[in-house]
């Protein structure tokens, strides 16, 4: 029985105002999952309202009492992880081990987050004149739009959610549409946890409930993750109200695999990179740069990993690629195995979607040798097609990899110590792995991107509170006179000079 699901504002469940629905179907078999009402601008506005009014009660709340109802909320998450994981692979298809490594990472961020109610630091700073005492204290800046993506629907959000509820913001998330149930169920572990009214509200809608929420003032910070073109329009719309605005958007991962490297290790994570989610992650690795001199061996490792992965129902042990999102993400992917025939590339490995299985399922697929130039070298595809490219050396890795308008994230294998360093300063992006694939983010560090991915903002880590959170400077003079800075400086400090002199 399909799962119905609803809205969560101002501490109630109710319906989108919308007579339209969206159904979920389950990408491997397609039985309905959920159901759900679309929201309006109505249902946002609403929200928004409540948002606002829970801002001052909750901000007014001491952080470290913010960081205990954070603490409950990790423990609801604990005690649910399997329910959520399930409901992940159910309406998107992620593996069991995937969804629950997911589930996982919202548990470390809520804990992390939670600890931050102790240690939001400022900072106190000497002043240049007598008597008098300088700070800086952070503050939130208010209500928060919160828009998140299919592919990590539990993991991502947690990044906007918990680094803006520690620091008193409230608030809006709108979560793709295509995870409503899941989305339901993680909204429960906030109210469970005992999560006041109003301060995280949820909303189920398309594009007009997106853009409500970008566009309101009310709102006064969007955080954002989905595409780089979406995400643009969003800055765009943003800009217009002068708002804060967060990007995590689009990627074209690059692994660079040296002729020194451990090739077995390097195929490993190759293949866990480029095809783990489906190959549905902004830091999915999409192209493989490798040495001529190591090209052919290189490739049959890799070729030999690739077609022992398991492809097919993540609820199933064993499973290693679950399905693509929907048959729009299938067709996709053979619109790009056509553009590679046509430009001349090989198929090295799959290119097909699996005619004998009834769900949304594409080969893992390997091309190349593929041109740098080519648009499946350019392109983020956003599925489980990987390009290998040749370079002729180490520099010329670099060249290819930095070559790219996106900037998320790149990993290197080498066993030099000399090329891992100069790989760290010399390639720009983000993130960048050491002997291991472009996958696998930390909470305590910062994730984002340079160029196309990303704005400059980051989310996770302490990253993460700079981007939610406003400076404030504060100057106590108790010298019971006026004192300027800048101007009256010189002469106390002459005064000072003579007065220990004398």
């Amino acid at each position: 029985m399909a799962i119905n699901c609803k809205n969560f504002i101002g501490g109630n469940w109710k319906a989108g105002s919308s007579l339209e629905v969206i159904e979920n179907m389950n990408p491997v078999n397609f039985e309905k999952v959920s159901e759900a009402n679309i929201s309006s601008a109505d249902d946002v506005l609403e929200a928004i309202q409540h948002a606002e009014a829970a801002f001052y009660k909750w901000k007014s709340i001491p952080a470290p009492n913010r960081g205990e109802i954070l603490y409950r909320i990790g423990e609801v998450l604990k005690e649910r992880k399997h329910k959520l994981a399930e409901l992940i692979t159910l309406e998107i298809g992620k593996t069991k081990v995937e969804a629950e490594g997911e589930v996982q990472e919202a548990i470390d961020m809520a804990y992390y987050m939670a600890g931050e109610g102790r240690r939001m630091f400022g900072q106190t700073i000497p002043s240049e004149l007598p008597n008098k005492w300088a700070m800086s204290v952070r503050e939130p800046v208010g209500v928060i739009g919160a828009i998140s993506a299919f592919n990590f629907p539990v993991a991502v959000p947690s990044w906007k959610i918990f680094p803006s509820l520690i620091l008193g913001n409230t608030v809006i998330w709108k979560p793709s549409l295509e995870t409503s149930a899941i989305s339901n169920e993680f909204m429960r572990c906030f109210e469970e946890g005992g999560l006041p009214p109003g301060v995280l509200n949820l909303i189920l809608g398309g594009q007009e409930a997106g853009q409500t929420i970008v566009e309101d003032p009310r709102v006064v910070h969007i955080s954002f993750t989905g595409s780089t073109e979406t995400g643009r329009k969003v800055y765009q719309q943003a800009a217009g109200h002068l708002k804060r605005v967060s990007l995590e958007l689009g990627g074209k991962n690059a692994v660079i695999v040296l002729k020194d490297a451990n090739l077995e290790l390097a195929a490993d994570g190759v293949v866990w990179a480029a095809f783990g989610t489906s190959g549905q992650r902004c830091t999915s690795a999409s192209r493989v740069i490798v040495e001529e001199e190591i090209y052919e061996a290189f490739i049959e490792k890799l070729i030999q990993k690739t077609s022992n992965l398991t492809v097919g129902d993540g609820r199933n042990d064993g499973v290693d690629v679950g399905p693509l999102i929907n048959e729009n993400a299938v067709q996709k992917m053979e619109s790009y195995i056509a553009s590679a025939k046509e430009s001349g590339s090989e198929i090295l490995h799959g290119g097909k979607r699996y005619q004998k299985k009834q769900g949304h399922f594409f080969q893992p697929t390997i091309i190349g040798p593929v041109d740098s130039e080519n648009r499946l070298v350019k392109e983020e595809i956003f599925g489980p097609i990987l390009s290998v490219i040749k370079a002729e050396d180490f520099n010329h890795a670099l060249q290819i990899n930095n070559a790219s308008r996106y900037g998320l994230s790149t990993a290197l294998f080498t066993k030099d110590v000399n090329d891992a360093f100069k790989g760290i300063r010399e390639m720009d992006t983000g993130i960048v792995y050491v002997n291991h694939g472009t996958t696998g983010a930390e909470i305590q560090l910062p994730f984002g991107g340079t160029k196309d991915t990303g704005n400059g903002l980051r989310e996770a880590g302490q990253a993460a509170l700079d981007a939610f959170s406003e400076w404030k400077s504060v100057y106590v003079d108790y010298s019971n006179q006026l004192q300027r800075a800048q101007i009256d400086t010189d002469q106390l400090f002459s005064h000072l000079i003579q007065d220990e002199t004398n």
